[in-house]
């Protein structure tokens, strides 16, 4: 039996199903945008109530609503009144969990580089190098759009980096850099677990000033230098460990060079780099759902970055070209690993 869908089900279900998936997320960034969750608060609330304050058609919210009813967001409680359920309350911006940024983030800012996939492909480039003339992007029109770019990136407790700060063993060290860091999580965790390491949060201003208030006080803050930099420009020296996570992705071959190239200037000859990123594999076999995301990041990258995931042999070639031999590489957790990689 097919399942159910919207208007008629073509036979291939299980294609047509993977074709019509965006539908629960614009559903939900819709309700993000309307501020819905933020109109319910706590309460039960009437449908004309909400739509003064989301100003939204009256039926049409209503039809929203009762759709989000449909997945577990908000639940009708009499006709044409609804509360939140514990699944919608992260809508909320003032909520401790938000995931109000996360979900613009995804569902409306990248969704709509991912809606030029198919010119990216053509192209070999990203979004913003296929995109018609004169069509602004919804990135560009968002005035929060670094500020909600920060939010997703930025604000991850260090308790969620400990698996990767203990894949690799820090004892050794006496000064870790973290390179692209955003919010300070990972190099957060990697002074809690290993008191005697000092460490360096390095990024652009805009994250370093909104990392700062993690290490304000505290001992581990003590021990963490945030340093403004452009990884692209160069890369402060006085680490023996440099770290990057989650950044080289973002680039194509060549700006990758460029600051591995940067690193290598700076780093001590006994030192160690340690990219973490996705590992994919040399070929893909089979449907896996982990391996699906790896392979989702890639293509996000290509849409939204230009840049890639790449395989171990990727890396390989990619560190030799900038004066690294590869180390090992290290499970992380998460479908991430650790590439170690040293000075020749």
């Amino acid at each position: 039996m097919s399942q159910p869908g919207i208007g008629n089900v073509a036979p291939n279900a299980a294609l047509v199903q993977m074709a019509m998936s965006y539908a629960r997320s614009r559903m939900v960034c819709a309700a993000a945008r309307l501020g819905v969750a933020d109109a319910l608060e706590n309460e039960e609330r009437s449908v004309d109530q909400l739509a003064e304050v989301c100003q939204a058609d009256a039926d049409a919210l209503y039809r929203l609503l009762r759709a989000l009813a449909g997945i577990g967001i908000t639940e009708e409680t009499t006709p044409g009144r609804f509360r939140l359920t514990p699944l919608g309350q992260p809508l909320r911006k003032d909520d401790p969990q938000s995931a109000w940024a996360a979900v613009i983030f995804w569902g409306d800012l990248l969704a709509d580089e991912w809606s030029l996939l198919t010119e990216c492909v053509r192209a070999g480039k990203p979004a913003r190098e296929v995109r018609p003339p004169g069509v602004l992007s919804r990135w560009s029109q968002e005035p929060e759009a670094n500020a909600i770019f920060r939010a997703v990136m930025g604000t991850a407790p260090a308790q969620d980096y400990i698996p990767i700060a203990k894949a690799w063993d820090f004892s050794g060290a006496k000064v870790v850099a973290d390179l692209g860091g955003g919010g300070g999580a990972l190099i957060h965790a990697v002074l809690e677990l290993y008191p005697q390491v000092r460490g360096m949060l390095v990024d652009l201003e805009p994250s370093i000033e909104a990392a700062g208030p993690r290490f304000a006080t505290g001992e581990i803050g003590s021990r963490c230098e945030l340093i403004a930099a452009d990884l692209t420009q160069s890369v402060p020296p006085g680490a023996d460990v440099y770290m990057l996570k989650h950044v080289l992705h973002g680039s194509d071959d060549a700006k990758a060079i460029g600051i591995l190239r940067n690193c290598r200037a700076v780093m001590p000859e006994n030192g160690a780099l340690l990219i973490i990123e996705f590992i994919l594999p040399p070929r893909v076999t089979r449907a896996d759902l982990n391996l699906e995301i790896r392979l989702m990041s890639d293509l996000n990258m290509l849409a939204v970055t230009g840049g890639r995931e790449r395989s171990e042999p990727e890396w390989k070639a990619l560190l030799e070209a900038a004066g690294f031999r590869l180390a090992g590489v290290f499970p992380a957790g998460n479908e991430m690993g650790i590439v170690e990689a040293r000075p020749v």
